[in-house]
């Protein structure tokens, strides 16, 4: 890829993996139109509130456990460390 060229195998993945994500789309407005109006509760809010913010508060987490061992060069040298 650094040729600037993609590979015939890179093009195949690219089809296939655009055909997942065109799958799921479909599927997933096929079941969103079928859901119709449908209400949430307070409680539901709050479900989906915090569980937004501890998804984000994980992931922010480990990316910044990742760069603090990359900065600290955790990830090179002797694996016995």
């Amino acid at each position: 890829m650094m040729s600037g060229r993609l590979s015939r195998a890179t093009w195949i993945a690219l089809a296939i993996a655009a055909a997942v994500v065109g799958a799921v789309a479909v599927v997933a407005a096929g079941l969103w139109a079928t859901i119709g109006t449908s209400e949430i509760t307070p409680a539901g809010w709050v479900a989906l509130i915090l569980g937004v913010l501890l998804t984000l508060a994980l992931g922010i987490g480990l990316v910044s456990l990742m760069f603090f061992s990359n900065q600290h060069g955790y990830d090179d040298g002797d694996p016995r460390r």
